[in-house]
């Protein structure tokens, strides 16, 4: 009788177990010829799928075909949606083109795993290369900053203009040449926080957190959910490292706006001027009570700075 009952416990946890710690699903990791077009919510008419050096992006389009191209390219964590409102207004009269970065969103892991900052950039320049986009203007911001600035110096021909919404670049919470360990709290975020946490830490990105959009904390966490992208998140931050940039920076040609918003608290505002004391033509506007996404918080504002300089 006692071994049938501890059978019985055994049996019970096992099935409790399965219910509340199944398996991640596997990322889909099919070149674009091999994929289905995805139910998720999040994938437009204007989305394909796009092969580049191994890896597949979700690609998403928008504005006139051969229009003056425009790249925007979105921070850590985040999805080519970040960068909605600058899309629809600019597709009036540019071709945007947007992505979700390797291990991000709905382009998912890199079967490769190659998720430092160098092997971004090669693989956002094999991208546009399949897209055969090059003289583009190139914006990002944060991680996406980080990834245009290097590129631009790296191919500067691939880069007309260049618009960087507060940069990674100048070393943050102690990172440097060299990477530092991912904290348990932090691993556990990336790969398990519930919703009510994503959309806290988004709040911290908005200066004024009541002008984060309702709609966002769900949207983040979601796509942080997709399988397999919690993970490479993690993996990406165990690679990230911060080298002192100023050699790079002064072999960047092109003309440049930076925004940085007044009340960044993701990487500091005073970072800046130190731009623009590296780079050759480059000029700072920085944007009274916003955050680390500008964009975003203050879509109107920030456009009208945009503009102005693209018209210039």
């Amino acid at each position: 009788m006692m071994k049938w009952i501890l059978g019985l416990v055994v049996i019970l946890l096992v099935v409790v177990g399965w219910m509340f710690f199944k398996p991640e699903p596997a990322a889909d990791l099919r070149p674009a010829s091999e994929r289905p077009v995805p139910t998720s919510p999040y994938w437009s008419e204007d989305d394909h799928w796009v092969d580049a050096d191994g890896m597949t992006f979700r690609v998403r389009e928008q504005g006139p075909q051969g229009a003056p191209v425009i790249v925007l390219i979105h921070g850590f964590s985040y999805s080519l949606e970040s960068f909605d409102a600058w899309a629809e207004d600019l597709a009036v009269d540019y071709r945007v083109v947007r992505f979700d970065l390797p291990g991000h969103a709905l382009t998912g892991p890199d079967p490769q795993q190659r998720y430092s900052v160098r092997e971004t950039v090669a693989l956002t320049a094999s991208l546009l290369d399949s897209l055969g986009h090059d003289d583009v203007v190139l914006v990002g911001n944060s991680l996406g900053g980080l990834v245009s600035w290097r590129l631009a110096a790296e191919q500067p021909e691939l880069v007309s203009r260049l618009i960087l919404l507060a940069p990674g670049g100048f070393s943050i919470n102690g990172v440097t040449e060299d990477p530092v360990p991912v904290p348990a709290p932090v691993a556990f975020f990336m790969t398990s926080a519930p919703q009510a946490m994503v959309g806290a830490a988004s709040a911290g990105l908005f200066g004024d957190p009541t002008n984060m959009p309702a709609e966002l904390p769900g949207r983040v966490h979601d796509l942080m959910r997709q399988p397999g992208v919690g993970q490479a998140l993690v993996e990406r931050l165990e690679v990230f490292t911060l080298p002192a940039p100023e050699t790079d920076l002064a072999r960047v040609e092109a003309d440049t706006l930076i925004l940085w918003g007044e009340l960044d608290r993701i990487v500091p505002p005073d970072h800046g001027p130190r731009f623009v004391d590296a780079m050759p033509s480059a000029r700072l506007e920085v944007m009274p009570g916003l955050g680390h996404v500008v964009h975003e918080e203050a879509p109107e504002v920030s456009l009208e700075r945009v503009r102005a300089f693209l018209e210039d």
